[in-house]
């Protein structure tokens, strides 16, 4: 059985955080990923910004960072994994859904698919649809897109 805990940082915990620990818990199963401990933390370009400059030396605000931690501990007669954190910036999401003309829900949808497959091992060099990350991403989102995590009518914003 897979975890996910939510937390934020410099922005109240979002009202729709358990709908996102859902959504993620349905893609740990899309990759058939069993006893996971999945961390996930919503945050403003303030917090990612002053991540990714510290670990990537990157001064500038990012929409997900994950950091690997890739760990297993024996928890009684199972063997419990802790793949990571996954850091996602809810301004930089606005932005980018803007930018790219997509639905709010359907971009933090696709960002928490982004950073479970990171923790997962996987990587891309470009942005190109092409890549195998990137294409199984899209993949992974077209099978879940009935899977909404932002209520109808709600919205990124109301929580900064």
């Amino acid at each position: 059985m897979n975890n996910v805990s939510i937390d934020a940082q410099e922005l109240p915990l979002p009202p729709w955080s358990g709908q996102a620990a859902g959504f993620a818990l349905k893609v740990l199963d899309e990759i058939k990923k069993d006893n996971w401990e999945l961390s996930i933390l919503f945050c403003g370009d303030k917090t990612i910004t002053e991540l990714n400059s510290q670990y990537r030396n990157k001064n500038e605000a990012t929409d997900i960072l994950s950091f690997n931690l890739g760990e297993t501990v024996q928890d009684g007669d199972k063997e419990v994994y802790f793949p990571g954190d996954i850091i996602i910036s809810l301004d930089t999401l606005r932005e980018n859904a803007e930018y790219f003309q997509t639905p709010r829900d359907e971009e933090l949808r696709r960002l928490l698919i982004h950073g479970i497959l990171h923790l997962d091992g996987m990587d891309h060099k470009t942005n190109d649809e092409d890549e195998p990350m990137l294409s199984l991403q899209e993949e992974i989102l077209t099978r879940l897109k009935n899977e909404q995590i932002i209520p109808e009518g709600g919205t990124v914003e109301n929580t900064i």
